[in-house]
């Protein structure tokens, strides 16, 4: 690491990526800097690029810091190196395109870091086919009045549905106060499906856990104080915080991997910038196998249209 006036240049991996303003505080509550951030990101390499590898992916960006105002970045900002690689999606309400970060390398991250990125959202698709995700989410989203003990419950419980599935679920906190998990699975149905089969499971919990879960769309009908198991997140051009991703808030929260039998006694605070790097290196990527448990959503499918059949015969 060499230092130029106030810069400093980070060696990642053989790339070389400059960090200006180095010294500059982005999260005042815990004094951590963007040289901090950069570094946080360096010491769970292997974990963020495994997460994003090859998805196109939003960039939630702070020019200002987190007290200024936070930019919503879909377009690979101006002046990359020509390392750094994109992945065209389609925008049909707008009928535009945009040419996306698409993340293959660790010095990618650090470079969007260098552009004030402190979020990562990419999408649960991969440039090989944009429009065929491979990856089922399952957010547990906790209403105004919910504690992270109803969390808790409704985690179990979608455990134990997914364990009847036959699928492997991959839990993380998500920076704030819910949950998510994530199922691979084949690229062989197109976003709509993938909801459709994310609906019939938030259905099943919801049968499971009355009294903690709710899956009403429209939010005024939610209990306030119950887990919205919200499907939606698999929706084209939905996402979510990334496996290790930083949270614009002024703890410097983290969206942990966690273990199953950790979600009983966590706290997602605990995980920050200062934390988890350490946690990194004794446990590892705690989602390192994710690729090699792929789950066919046939199954899910089927329970929609039993679902959808009787919602009919209802009305």
């Amino acid at each position: 690491m060499s230092k130029d006036s106030e810069a400093v240049e980070l060696d990642v991996d053989g790339r070389t990526v400059r960090i200006t303003h180095p010294d500059r505080v982005y999260f005042p509550e815990i004094g951590a800097t963007k040289l901090d951030l950069a570094n946080y990101y360096l010491s769970v390499g292997e974990g963020i690029v495994r997460a994003l590898r090859e998805r196109p992916c939003m960039l939630h960006r702070f020019p200002d810091g987190l007290e200024g105002q936070k930019v919503h970045q879909k377009r690979l900002p101006r002046g990359a190196p020509d390392w750094v690689e994109t992945v065209r999606v389609h925008f049909p309400r707008y009928d535009r395109d945009a040419d996306e970060l698409c993340v293959t390398h660790l010095a990618d991250v650090v470079w969007a870091v260098q552009m004030s990125t402190v979020e990562f959202h990419p999408w649960n698709s991969r440039r090989s086919d944009v429009e065929r995700p491979d990856e089922w989410r399952i957010d547990l989203d906790p209403m105004p009045d919910c504690d992270f003990d109803r969390v808790r419950r409704v985690a179990t419980v979608a455990h134990e549905v997914l364990d009847e599935l036959g699928a492997v679920g991959w839990p993380k906190t998500s920076g704030g106060d819910g949950l998510h998990v994530y199922v691979r699975i084949a690229p062989e149905w197109e976003f709509d499906d993938v909801r459709r089969a994310a609906w019939a499971f938030a259905r099943e919990v919801e049968r499971r856990a009355p009294g903690d879960v709710t899956t009403a769309w429209w939010r005024k009908e939610r209990d306030p104080s119950a887990v919205f198991v919200d499907y939606n997140q698999n929706s084209r051009d939905h996402t979510i915080a990334s496996a290790y991703s930083v949270r614009g808030v002024p703890e410097a929260t983290v969206s942990t991997p966690v273990r199953w039998d950790e979600i009983d006694d966590l706290d997602p605070r605990d995980f920050t910038i200062r934390t988890v790097p350490k946690r990194f290196e004794e446990l590892g990527d705690l989602h390192a196998g994710i690729d090699d448990a792929v789950f066919a959503l046939d199954p899910l499918l089927a329970w929609a249209e039993r679902d959808e059949k009787q919602e009919e015969g209802s009305r």
